[in-house]
């Protein structure tokens, strides 16, 4: 495989090369660019993290779950590409000046997710740095020195992307497709090819699991498969939107989905993990699909010229199946437009960066005071992604009401048998799936459901 790419502003044009190599290990073995550590080697800790950018601008990725064929086309930079001569970037100096490092070993990456936030003018630092681990400092003085860089406008010639991005490399021996139709006909050629998007999953295949994931097909330059359509009666979203541009557009309409994807993974898993690979990939505790179900969401399937639509939970069969054929690929998922009465519960042992034990997610219509239509769903509660139909049932036509509420609980025995594992006994899992059933009753009559705010 060809690549084109810059490298700390420099052209760079590798030559048949492994697509799925890591980053990560082409800048520390081929390169010596050492700075960019390597950790988790998994996504988690941030250590890794460098900036890539493209004509959508500069975000933070982890580098050892990027592989290099994901490069291709666009402008990488390193923390030894941060500084101009002996001018420190203001995030180095910052954190230089305000003592935010120690053993020194988690400092690259977070300096990196700072100078792409620094850029970007993102002062919510608390979720910047959500991905980026550290046990020396505490994070009082990395944030102080965020805090003091924000002050201090971006350096004159810094430029993640100077002059124009390379030409794409072009191969025939890996698909690279521009466009949902050059991608149909790839996967026809090659129906059973590894499609890598974001490869936060898929990543870990390699990086752990050490498998040979070729031959493969790269979906991030499928333009048509990254547009968001909000239509009068729905809104489509191509199955190539990365989840932290998903946060950005659905937090006017459905804010409850927006915060929960605000505690999925991190900014860096988020800039470029997608919607359709978290459908795609059939896990029980994905994030999105309950909160998609709730809404009534129709997925869109295509194999060659052919095109299909179902309801998203019929996507799901059973624990690692999906009613997806050979050759067939997510091409976006869609929900119809509805006043916003949708609330999404994650439950982890971390608020931040962390797999959810149980994920509800509620979307009840009422009318009169009596309840006309409810979806729930919930993650980590079976072998799949599943709705509780028996406790549906047991609310729709009812009043509104606590009593409603309490009275469905029991039902919840009829619809999941979760197991325990080392997240959650099943036990548990049972009482916080009720409890967040409660939870949103309240929420909906205005009482408070926070720790703080019940016990002041």
């Amino acid at each position: 495989m060809d690549i084109a790419f810059l490298l700390n502003g420099e052209s760079v044009t590798l030559h048949d090369v492994d697509p799925t190599r890591t980053t990560l290990d082409w800048l520390r073995d081929s390169q010596g660019l050492t700075g960019t550590k390597e950790g988790c080697n998994e996504g988690d800790c941030g250590a890794c993290t460098i900036m890539v950018a493209d004509s959508d601008g500069a975000k933070a990725v982890n580098a050892c779950i990027l592989f290099l064929g994901q490069l291709n086309g666009k402008s990488l930079t390193t923390i030894e590409g941060l500084a101009q001569g002996d001018q420190l970037h203001p995030v180095q100096d910052a954190m230089v000046e305000k003592h935010g490092s120690q053993c020194g070993f988690c400092t690259p990456g977070i300096t990196m997710s700072l100078a792409a936030a620094h850029l970007n003018d993102d002062r919510n630092h608390d979720d910047v740095l959500a991905g980026n681990l550290c046990r020396c400092t505490g994070y009082a003085p990395i944030i102080r020195a965020a805090e003091d860089a924000a002050q201090t406008p971006v350096p004159e010639g810094f430029d993640p992307t100077p002059g124009s991005l390379p030409e794409a490399a072009d191969h025939a021996d890996i698909a690279r497709p521009e466009t949902s139709e050059a991608l149909a006909h790839a996967l026809m050629t090659s129906p059973h090819a590894t499609l890598i998007a974001g490869a936060t999953d898929v990543g870990l295949w390699a990086t752990k699991a050490l498998r040979d994931l070729n031959p493969v097909i790269f979906l991030n330059g499928v333009k048509d498969l990254k547009d968001v359509k909000i239509g009068d009666k729905d809104i489509r979203i191509g199955a190539g939107v990365t989840l932290e541009f998903l946060r950005k557009v659905i937090a006017p309409l459905h804010p409850h989905f927006a915060e929960m994807l605000r505690r999925f993974a991190s900014v860096q898993v988020r800039n470029v993990a997608t919607i359709g690979g978290n459908i795609a990939n059939g896990s029980p505790i994905g994030d999105t699909p309950p909160a998609l179900i709730a809404l009534d969401a129709t997925l869109h399937l295509r194999r060659g010229n052919d095109r299909r639509a179902i309801p998203l939970e019929q996507f799901f069969i059973d624990y690692g199946k999906q009613d997806r054929q050979p050759g067939e690929f997510v091409e976006a998922v869609s929900f119809p437009r509805q006043p916003d009465r949708l609330r999404v519960y994650k439950l982890s042992k971390r608020f931040d960066q962390d797999i959810s034990a149980v994920l509800g997610a509620f979307n009840l219509s009422v009318q009169d005071g009596a309840i006309t239509d409810a979806r729930i769903v919930f993650g980590g509660m079976a072998g799949i992604p599943k709705r509780a139909s028996h406790v549906e049932t047991a609310l729709i036509g009812k009043d509104w009401s606590e009593a409603t509420v309490r009275a469905a609980l029991p039902a919840f025995e009829k619809d999941f048998t979760p197991m325990s594992d080392m997240r959650a006994s099943a036990s548990y899992r049972m009482r916080t799936a009720q409890n967040m059933l409660l939870r949103y009753w309240h929420e909906d009559q205005g009482h408070s459901t926070s720790v703080l705010e019940v016990q002041s």
